[in-house]
């Protein structure tokens, strides 16, 4: 930051200046909390010799707090894969079972929405394909935020969802599935080269909101990239040539992401995961009926509260994930 030229390129120099603010905060939280931790224990001392239990409850009490600010620290020190540190793109796509499934995934996109308001993210909707009744086909949000990617990158799999339809006049228990996948935006200092003859672009008419002019022309845009057979679709401006520039961005994105989880060896059951939307394959499972429990597969952790979980309240599912990565 000392050299002349830094501030010549914005992107370079903003990147540097986030990374700068999130070191610093760790740096100074974690000394904040040994300073705290021995006035706690000076502070004992004394109440112990004047054997002050009011003073020693209070001890307690901030001992508990300053544990869940070590705690967050501790998970901000796994955030520390190349890509953690970058936004991302959440694409849902609803399984087999129609109106049910469509609904499913529109709950679990507002799920991550309310994620984002929780974390006061910043949130877009890039795409979306409504269902014929009720939900969405498929959607695609993008959220912007320190460690986003790291954060939610865990989260790509199968969902699972059990209860009563709302949409069955027998009322009788349904089971839905959706799928998510995770993955980063990447920026401009990430070099991903794509030929133009390896893509197919198209474009249609978008069924999203936007007022007459969206309804009326083909501005929604999507881009097939041939060999690796990645398409990516937005809708969300009236620009055609926007639509196709965040096209571009996100076929970037996958492409990267597709060498990550090739390095870590783990592209095979990702392809896996995507490709059957159903059962066997699902990473989480939030039963509403016959009891009512949110489930990880992978780390069992429980949550007994499926409606605070569906209310963007899944950091606790969040964290364990991050313990499980090796």
């Amino acid at each position: 930051m000392l050299e002349a030229n830094f501030w010549r390129d914005k992107i370079k120099s903003k990147k540097i200046i986030k990374e700068k603010k999130l070191f610093e905060d760790l740096i100074g939280s974690y000394e904040d909390s040994v300073k705290k931790l021995k006035d706690f224990h000076e502070l004992n001392e004394l109440a112990s010799e004047e054997n002050n239990i009011d003073i020693k409850n209070e001890i307690l009490s901030n001992i508990k707090a300053l544990q869940e600010t070590v705690k967050k620290n501790e998970i901000k020190c796994f955030l520390s894969k190349e890509a953690d540190s970058l936004d991302c793109y959440i694409e849902i796509h609803a399984g087999a079972g129609g109106t049910e499934s469509q609904d499913w995934a529109d709950m679990l996109r507002r799920m991550y929405l309310k994620w984002s308001d929780n974390k006061k993210f910043k949130s877009n909707l890039i795409s979306e394909h409504k269902g014929e009744e009720a939900g969405i086909k498929s959607s695609t949000i993008k959220i912007e935020g320190d460690y986003v990617f790291g954060w939610l990158k865990k989260e790509s799999g199968i969902h699972r969802l059990v209860r009563i339809s709302p949409f069955d006049s027998g009322a009788r228990r349904h089971t839905s599935f959706a799928s998510i996948w995770v993955y980063p935006v990447v920026d401009e200092n990430i070099n991903i080269e794509i030929n133009d003859n390896d893509l197919r672009i198209d474009t249609y008419r978008s069924s999203g909101a936007g007022g007459q002019h969206v309804n009326t022309t083909d501005s929604a845009v999507r881009i097939t990239h041939l060999p690796s057979k990645i398409v990516v679709q937005c809708q969300n401006e009236r620009s055609q040539h926007k639509n196709k520039e965040t096209c571009m961005n996100m076929l970037k994105a996958r492409l990267y992401d597709f060498e990550i989880k090739k390095k870590e060896e783990k592209n095979l059951s990702n392809e896996t995961v995507k490709s059957d939307i159903g059962w066997g394959h699902q990473i989480r499972s939030y039963v509403l009926q016959p009891y009512r429990l949110v489930k990880d597969n992978r780390t069992n952790h429980e949550n007994s509260s499926p409606e605070r979980v569906l209310d963007g309240h899944i950091d606790d599912f969040l964290e364990q994930s991050l313990y499980q990565i090796k």
